[in-house]
């Protein structure tokens, strides 16, 4: 059949194909000539214009993928399984690993970084679709080192140019809780089981108040999740509960326990002392850590109120301390005035403790280097390089010079008799 282009010999028209056993050949049908022998693609210039092109200026070498990429890709695809993600979710995966191995500094990184991108890739869509999933458990299933996979992330959004989300506490908060072992009836004693539905509510409570008070920013999530449904699980039935430490009820629920858990559970229970303090009737049973468990339930239900009272904004209080002062000179002029008062004279309750950071309440202590002693008297020798330093109009150099010529000078004249 006629097809486009022309033959080199006589620039006949008149081409057809013509198969010679499984190669297809183009020939000129008045002249004979075989144009060309079976292009292996037909996306290049040089191709269309039947010109014959190596194999390795080819189409065909560009869509070879190495071993190693294979195997990266089998990778992605067996952990968007094991995750029962979305099909969705593994070609989101496998176009990002992909797009991230055709830069240099990917494809020749080591063995290690290259299994890690395999995780960030899937981290990256599931936080994109508002999936649920944390870095640990990339890195348990994986096998790799949190530090490495953090870095490679952080590494990998900024390469590609992506924009991912944050992670949505009260979805991971669902997920995590739903794993725990202590709403089956048959896995530990009757007295530790509990209901997930209300567990689930008085969790997600707890860890939006340890949001609002500074203990999640900047910080894994899985520790304060991890306090928070412990509080949550003793407080529902705390005449049973309250004797079993964290690290039983992580056993009992069929969880690792975080390292910084037990810091946040502390700083957890610090908070509702505070809050508990803003309670006429609980100021007179004072209460400690252990006791204020009992209680959780009250000072939720008041959560908004008390944090108001027991706490104030400390960015607010830095920009308002002028105004703070004159107020307090007024109520120290008011308390003057007032001899009614049962009050002693400039004394006044205790003001409410700052709403910051735990980072900026108890800030970590640095070494302060101590500065060496200087012991320049202004004797010492100053060498020619350091002058040359202090030098700076062509005058100060010429005057330099004629010193340095007049010193040279009366050092060599002779010494009279």
């Amino acid at each position: 059949m006629p097809s486009g282009g022309r033959c080199p010999d006589c620039g006949s028209a008149e081409l057809v194909e013509d198969s010679h056993y499984s190669q297809s050949q183009l020939v000129c049908s008045d002249c004979g000539c075989v144009v060309t022998e079976g292009t292996l693609t037909t996306t290049y210039t040089d191709e269309g214009n039947l010109r014959e092109v190596t194999y390795s200026r080819s189409t065909g070498e560009n869509e070879q993928i190495s071993r190693s990429q294979q195997r990266g890709l089998r990778r992605v695809r067996d952990l968007c399984r094991v995750l029962q993600l979305p099909s969705t979710f593994e070609d989101t995966a496998i176009a990002y690993y992909q797009k991230a191995y055709r830069h240099s500094g990917i494809r020749a990184a080591r063995l290690q970084k290259k299994e890690v991108l395999v995780g960030c890739c899937v981290l990256i869509t599931c936080r994109q679709h508002n999936w649920p999933l944390t870095m640990g458990t990339i890195c348990t299933l994986l096998y790799a080192d949190l530090d490495m996979f953090s870095g490679t992330y952080m590494q990998i959004v900024k390469l590609l140019g992506l924009d991912v989300p944050s992670l949505c506490l009260a979805d991971l908060v669902k997920t995590y809780c739903s794993s725990f072992k202590l709403f089956q009836a048959s896995s530990v004693p009757a007295k530790y089981v509990e209901d997930k539905d209300k567990m689930l509510s008085r969790t997600l409570q707890l860890v939006e108040l340890a949001n609002e008070t500074w203990l999640v920013t900047g910080r894994h999530p899985l520790p304060v999740i991890t306090a928070a449904a412990f509080l949550a699980w003793q407080s529902l039935q705390p005449s049973h509960r309250l004797t079993c430490s964290l690290a039983r009820f992580c056993k009992l629920a069929n969880v690792d326990l975080p390292y910084p858990a037990a810091s946040r559970l502390q700083e957890l229970l610090a908070v509702l002392l505070q809050m508990a303090g803003q309670l006429a009737w609980l100021q007179i049973l004072k209460l400690d850590k252990r006791s204020v468990v009992k209680h959780i339930d009250d000072l939720l239900q008041h959560r908004h109120l008390l944090m108001r009272m027991a706490f104030r904004n400390g960015t607010a209080e830095v920009e308002s301390e002028e105004e703070l002062q004159r107020q307090q000179q007024r109520q120290e002029a008011e308390e003057v005035e007032d001899k009614a008062s049962h009050v002693a004279k400039g004394k006044r309750p205790a003001s409410p403790a700052l709403l910051l950071p735990p980072c900026m309440l108890k800030p970590p202590k640095r070494n302060h280097s101590t500065c060496p002693v200087s012991t320049v008297t202004g004797d010492e020798n100053i060498s020619d390089s350091e002058i040359e330093q202090y030098l700076r109009t062509p005058q100060e150099v010429k005057d330099f010079q004629r010193a340095q010529a007049a010193s040279q000078a009366a050092m060599g004249a002779p010494n009279p008799p």
